[in-house]
């Protein structure tokens, strides 16, 4: 008669590829996409990094699942919304830029990288904010979502490299506040009062 065996956890595909995920989407929010490597995505998933290459191809297919997994999400509330700015202002302070807004201001190499993430900074953040202005009546409300987002991608690059010190240094409720008026404000001449 042999020994007792030790107990294997049983393998569950599904769960390791939503670990997977989850992990992905967490570092790539944290670190960016050239800064996370695939063994620190099976470390955070708590899985076999080679898992990677099994179920997406490799670490550009499991960005690009990431993206699309975020695209079946709701889409969230504008910029404008309190809850949404202040969210965003508070993972930038955290030095989570996010991947899609890293895409405003550093393009992919990447070309298939390169349009999934600007069709989620599209959606996630200049498209709810693009209705709104329409909404409004405001003039220009795509371009003019398009420099909110391109303004608010400047602020939080500014203030997470410490170059303008009184951005750096600003209480982040008194931030809030400045931003969503700078984002909000209708320009001279503009229907939408």
């Amino acid at each position: 008669m042999t020994g007792p065996r030790s107990a294997r956890r049983p393998y569950d595909s599904a769960r390791s590829r939503e670990l997977l995920l989850a992990a992905a989407g967490e570092l790539f929010t944290e670190k960016g996409f050239d800064r996370t490597t695939t063994r620190d995505i099976g470390e955070r998933a708590g899985v076999d990094a080679a898992l990677i290459a099994r179920y997406f191809g490799g670490k550009t297919q499991l960005y690009l699942a990431v993206l699309r997994t975020w695209s079946e999400e709701a889409v969230p509330a504008d910029l404008l919304s309190d809850g949404r700015l202040r969210a965003l202002l508070a993972r930038a302070d955290r030095g989570e830029l996010g991947p899609v807004l890293r895409t405003a201001v550093v393009p992919h190499t990447d070309p298939d990288i390169q349009d999934a993430a600007r069709t989620q900074l599209d959606a996630r953040l200049v498209g709810p904010l693009h209705d709104r202005f329409t909404a409004e009546g405001r003039s220009r409300p795509r371009l003019r979502a398009e420099l909110a987002v391109a303004a608010l991608t400047g602020i939080l690059l500014a203030r997470s490299t410490g170059a303008l010190a009184e951005l750096a240094d600003a209480d982040p409720d008194e931030l809030l506040h400045l931003v969503h008026d700078l984002l909000a404000s209708p320009s001279a001449g503009d229907d939408g009062d």
